[in-house]
């Protein structure tokens, strides 16, 4: 399989303890790599991270991407392969309440990432992770292409603009020359479901933890439209960037969106609805009228025909199978109390690849 060229290299994931990054620790860690991880604290109490002990199967090193000197001790300390930086303040809510917070974060986090991995004297890939909101949203019926205008109303996404801008001053200044062994790539993604996240205020963990008290949960908003994916989605999208990067000089500095298939928008009230054919008893309150719902965009929606025509990717899950994977993760942690959870996340990923091989997904079946 493609994805064994990470076996015994040296990872760094950056935001390992969030959700996308616990995951991608685990599908490393399953692949063989060496994962070392840097986060400012575990975001969220549970969390997959810690319900999947995750600090027994990698080192992390807590301290802030803000910090560029932290940063630059833990390449030069690790001496990755691969770097995939997903650190962020994630949350459009809370870059309401921090503005200034979400800017630096994500603008300046970015830029410390290339900066502190330019005195690498090695080969290095970097994945940059931003977002899905970076585009300057006109809620367009069509999917966002990766040459459409970037920005943001909301200080979430006018963060995200300012990190991708932040990525190509330095692939431009620095990172543009032949004889450069860091090469970048971009990636976009976003409505991101599965199991092991608790972030506040997003849809899947709002439900699962009323659910698991047979309480009724509000939902805000529930006819605005999303591309929902699996988290092992667009993971695998970034491994499949991650190892092309090394090897095509043609991806350096490119962007890709990861998303699912263009027909795969559902609102979210579609999402609950076939969320309950697989938690018995549930319900669900419209709370349109309760809540500010005035910087929620109603529609979003990715063009992925750039990542497949370029690295050959694309989503190997319909719908019901994201919704299917998400559920199932979520009733073995409330219904099973001392279930190993890390073992079923690895499960998971086997069950993934293997629908991706039977449908011929580029990265499963490639040796």
């Amino acid at each position: 399989m493609l994805f064994d060229i990470y076996r015994n290299k040296s990872v760094l994931i950056t935001g390992n303890t969030g959700f996308k990054g616990s995951w991608l620790t685990i599908w490393l860690r399953s692949l063989g790599a060496n994962v070392t991880g840097f986060s400012s604290d575990v975001p969220t109490v549970p969390s997959n991270y810690d319900v999947c002990d995750l600090d027994v199967i990698s080192k992390t090193k807590f301290a802030d991407v803000r910090e560029l000197e932290s940063l630059k001790s833990i390449i030069e300390e690790s001496q990755p392969d691969y770097i995939f930086h997903l650190a962020a303040q994630s949350l459009v809510k809370r870059s309401y309440e921090n503005p200034v917070d979400t800017f630096t974060i994500n603008a300046i986090g970015s830029a410390n990432i290339l900066e502190a991995s330019k005195a690498l004297n090695k080969p290095v890939s970097i994945v940059m992770i931003t977002s899905d909101k970076a585009y300057d949203n006109v809620e367009w019926k069509w999917g966002y292409r990766e040459n459409d205008v970037l920005g943001g109303k909301d200080p979430y996404s006018a963060s995200k603009g300012m990190a991708e801008l932040a990525i190509r001053s330095y692939f431009i200044s620095y990172m543009n020359k032949k004889d450069c062994k860091q090469k970048i790539g971009i990636t976009r993604a976003g409505n991101v479901i599965g199991g092991g996240d608790w972030a506040l205020d997003r849809i899947i963990p709002d439900c699962v933890k009323s659910w698991s008290h047979n309480e009724v949960v509000e939902i805000r908003n529930p006819e605005a439209t999303r591309p929902w994916q699996h988290v092992l989605e667009p993971l695998s999208g970034y491994l499949t960037l991650g190892v092309q990067l090394g090897s095509k000089d043609s991806l350096n500095g490119e962007a890709y969106n990861f998303g699912p298939a263009s027909d795969q928008n559902y609102s979210v009230s579609e999402l609950i609805n076939e969320m309950k054919k697989h938690w018995a008893n549930v319900s669900w309150l419209n709370a349109t009228n309760n809540r500010d719902i005035q910087t929620e965009a109603g529609l979003l929606k990715l063009n992925c025909d750039k990542a497949l025509f370029d690295l050959k990717w694309s989503p190997a899950l319909n719908f019901e199978e994201t919704v299917k994977f998400t559920v199932d993760w979520y009733r073995v942690f409330y219904g099973e109390g001392d279930a190993d959870m890390y073992d079923f996340c690895v499960r998971q990923i086997e069950e993934y690849t293997k629908i991706a091989c039977e449908k011929k997904i580029w990265w499963a079946i490639n040796d």
